[in-house]
């Protein structure tokens, strides 16, 4: 496999999880395609139809506000309109009519990175139910270590760090 053309690094930090759904935002993904906001957004308004509400939504003004309040310097700056939030079926529907060879090669990477963060939380579950099968299995004297190793499974929140002075 060649040089990918963005870092999956990079695309997990654009992924939000908005209405129980990993999304990435309409912003962000103008960002990562290469193409200006509005492009990426009449593109998507010319072919609304492949867009139904699994593939593709609009932030609530709460939903906004929250998103927007965890980025000291947003991106969003002084945007008039709410973004809009896509599913990973919307994204591969990106593709669809985006086709710049940059488009293509960054739709590609982010589908993997999908697939890569769904085995990942796969993988989480799975060592969860084997942990719970084998303190149900043994008795008491290893509550202790149990108790560690659910603690070090806890997704880690780190604040958000602010820049500047």
């Amino acid at each position: 496999m060649s040089n990918p053309i963005i870092k999956q690094e990079n695309i997990v930090s654009q992924i939000h999880f908005i209405r129980g759904e990993k999304v990435i935002i309409d912003v962000d993904l103008a960002i990562l395609y290469g193409v200006e906001t509005k492009v990426l957004k009449q593109a998507v308004k010319r072919n609304i139809k492949r867009f139904p509400v699994d593939f593709m939504f609009q932030l609530s003004n709460e939903e906004f506000q929250i998103l927007r309040s965890q980025f000291v310097t947003s991106s969003w700056g002084g945007a008039r309109y709410r973004p809009f939030a896509f599913t990973e079926q919307g994204v591969a529907m990106l593709s669809g009519i985006l086709n710049s060879k940059r488009a293509i090669e960054v739709n590609v990477e982010i589908m993997r990175t999908f697939v890569k963060l769904r085995q990942w939380l796969s993988s989480h579950k799975e060592l969860e139910r084997k942990l719970d099968s084998m303190e149900k299995k043994y008795d008491g004297q290893f509550k202790v270590v149990f108790e560690a190793i659910r603690l070090l499974m806890k997704e880690e929140v780190k604040p958000k760090h602010k820049l500047g002075f």
